[in-house]
């Protein structure tokens, strides 16, 4: 392989603040990864974010939790996992009427969005050399965005890749 890969993963929960623990699947891979935080401004609106209406989680309600751990893969590409905490996603109901904390998530790279997301893992076969924004977003049946206190539920993570010299 041509390229020199260098992942910083920089991970964001935008609603709550929260440790993670790494398991020993994970330790593997804490040599090459360094977690780094990423907000989006106040300023930015759900709407020019994602270009999709939002459902506010409610005050007392369970609130959905999104964390974004990526993978270097041995061969090529990355493998994305998508741990919820308080969320189902429910392919057979996309398009379909809305259920408290049921849904889907979307997949964005670098602003855009690349597909939706029905399970907990998926492939990332290819990134361009530079600096990558890798976000996952909760969404509900009818693709409204999910936020809560203002702010949108999902996870960002930044990938590196560095062309080898």
């Amino acid at each position: 392989m041509n390229k020199l890969l260098l992942i910083t993963l920089s991970s964001v929960c935008s609603i709550l603040f929260f440790s993670n623990s790494i398991n020993a699947h994970q330790d593997q891979y804490k040599d090459n990864h360094k977690h780094n935080h990423h907000e989006h401004s106040s300023g930015e609106s759900a709407t020019d974010m994602h270009h999709h209406k939002t459902v506010m989680i409610e005050e007392g309600q369970p609130v959905p939790n999104v964390d974004l751990v990526v993978y270097e893969d041995a061969v090529k590409g990355w493998n994305l996992e998508i741990k919820l905490d308080n969320f189902q996603l429910t392919p057979e109901d996309v398009n379909g009427d809305n259920q408290s904390n049921q849904g889907h998530a979307h997949l964005f790279v670098n602003g855009e969005q690349i597909t939706r997301i029905y399970s907990n893992w998926y492939y990332l076969k290819t990134l361009p050399v530079g600096s990558n924004e890798v976000k996952i977003s909760l969404n509900t049946n009818s693709h409204e965005s999910l936020m809560y206190q203002g702010k949108m539920i999902e996870d960002i993570e930044i990938i590196k890749v560095e062309e080898n010299e």
